[in-house]
C-alpha cells in the first residue's frame, strides 16, 4: 500500500489537516430518499451564540440522558414500536450475515457504553478482560477500529490491543495498528496517522483551563481534555444544577466562535468547527484500507451515543453495511439494529468470530447455519 504525506487546508475554517496515509478515494454517490433525524433540529437550540436558550439546553440534556424506563402503557408501546424498526442484532444476525456474503466485513466500535459500561467516573471506564479477549479475536477475523470521543491515547490505555485502528477525539486523531496481523503484515506500510485539527490545540487547552475553573463550583462536574475536543461530564451532577452548569459552559464558549457544542449521554462536548466527525473517520479508515470505492465491503458500526449517529448516517448514505445502536431506551437513530448493553455487544462479536471461523472451512458452512437456526 503506497502512502504519502499530505497537508490539506480547509478554506472555511483555515485548518490544516495533517495526514500520513494512502491517497483518498472518492466515495460512491449516496442513495436518495434518506430523511435526516430530528435531533439536528434539537441541536440548533444548543448553538453557542443563539441567545438565552438555557431551558432548551437542559431539556435536551434530559432527552439525551435517560436514566430509567417507566413501565407505563404508552412507554411500553413506544418501546415495542421502536424495536420493530430497530430489531435486536442478535435476533437478526442471520439476516446481517446474509447481507454480508461475499463481502469484506470491517468492524467499527465505539468505546464507552459499547466495549465498557457507562460509569460515574469516566476515568474508571475499564474494559473487562473477557471483552478484551473477544475484541482481539474479532480483530484477527476482520479489520477493526475503535472510534471514540475520548483521547486516543487514553482509550488505547484502556484497550491495550496494538492490532486495532484507533480514532480518538471523534475521529480527529487517528492511528493505525502498531502490531502486524492478518490485515497489516507490514506495520511500517500500514501505519496511518491523521490529525484533523492540530491548529486548534492551543485553543482547546485554553478553554479547558477556563472550564475547569468555571465549573469547579458545581459539585460532580468534571471536565475531560480529549486533546482535540473537550467533554464536560454531568453524570454526577444533581439535575437541579444542570441549568447552572449549562450557563457556566456557555459563558466560556461565547468567546470562542470556532468551537461548537454537541451532546451525548450526560456529557457536553466541545469540538472545533471543522467538517469532521465519526462518519468522516469511518470513511477515512475505509480509504486507508483501500476499500472506499469497493462494492464488496461491508462496514458494521456499533455505538451508543449521539456522536455515533454521524457514522450510522454515513453507512445509510453509502448504502453499505449496517449501524447497530446500543441502548435500552428508544432513541431517534439512523442505526438499523439495536443491542441493549455491552454484554450483548460481546455476544454479537462472538457470533461474527464464529461465522469467520466457519466460513474459513467451506465444508463446515452448514454447521454455521445450523448454529444460527438453533439460537
Amino acid at each position: 500500500m503506497t502512502q504519502q504525506n499530505v497537508v490539506v487546508s480547509d478554506p472555511k475554517s483555515g485548518v490544516s489537516l495533517s495526514v500520513f496515509t494512502t491517497p483518498p478515494q472518492k466515495p460512491p454517490a449516496a442513495p436518495g430518499g434518506y430523511i435526516s433525524i430530528s435531533r439536528r433540529r434539537v441541536l440548533k437550540n444548543l448553538e453557542i451564540n443563539g441567545g438565552q436558550r438555557i431551558n432548551a439546553w437542559v431539556e435536551s440534556m434530559r432527552a439525551s440522558s435517560p436514566t430509567h424506563l417507566k413501565s407505563t402503557p404508552s412507554l411500553s408501546q413506544e418501546h415495542t414500536s421502536w424495536t420493530l424498526h430497530h430489531p435486536s442484532a442478535l435476533d437478526m444476525f442471520d439476516q446481517i450475515i446474509d447481507a454480508s456474503k461475499g463481502k469484506q466485513i470491517v468492524m467499527f466500535l465505539d468505546y464507552d457504553g459499547t466495549l465498557s459500561p457507562i460509569v460515574d467516573d469516566p476515568d474508571r471506564a475499564f474494559m473487562s478482560d473477557s471483552m478484551r479477549k473477544t475484541v482481539r479475536k474479532l480483530a484477527r477475523c476482520f479489520p477493526t477500529a475503535i472510534v471514540t470521543g475520548r483521547c486516543k491515547d487514553k482509550v488505547y490505555n484502556f484497550v491495550r490491543l496494538a492490532e486495532l485502528y484507533y480514532a480518538g477525539s471523534h475521529g480527529m486523531d487517528i492511528k493505525g495498528p502498531t502490531r502486524s496481523s492478518k490485515y497489516n503484515r507490514d506495520t511500517k506500510a500500514e501505519t496511518v496517522l491523521f490529525q484533523a485539527a492540530s491548529d486548534f490545540l492551543p485553543m482547546i487547552d485554553e478553554v479547558y483551563q477556563q472550564l475547569v475553573d468555571k465549573t469547579k463550583s458545581t459539585p460532580g462536574a468534571m471536565v475531560e481534555n480529549n486533546k482535540f475536543c473537550l467533554s464536560v461530564h454531568f453524570r454526577r451532577v444533581d439535575e437541579k444544577k444542570w441549568s447552572e452548569l449549562a450557563r457556566q459552559v456557555k459563558s466560556v464558549l461565547k468567546d470562542y466562535p470556532k468551537l461548537r457544542l454537541t451532546q451525548g449521554r450526560k456529557v457536553l462536548e466541545i469540538r472545533p468547527t471543522i467538517k469532521w466527525d465519526k462518519g468522516k473517520a469511518l470513511e477515512f479508515l475505509l480509504e486507508s484500507l483501500g476499500l472506499a470505492n469497493c462494492s464488496d465491503v461491508f462496514p458494521v458500526y456499533i455505538g451508543d451515543d449521539r456522536s455515533d449517529e454521524d457514522a450510522f448516517k454515513k453507512l445509510r448514505d453509502r448504502g453499505q453495511g449496517f449501524g447497530i445502536l446500543v441502548s435500552k431506551f428508544p432513541k431517534d437513530t439512523s442505526a438499523s439494529y439495536s443491542l441493549q448493553e455491552p454484554n450483548e455487544a460481546s455476544r454479537i462479536f462472538f457470533n461474527f468470530i464464529y461465522f469467520c471461523t466457519i466460513i474459513s472451512n467451506a465444508q463446515n458452512r452448514t454447521n454455521y447455519y445450523l448454529f444460527i437456526s438453533c439460537r
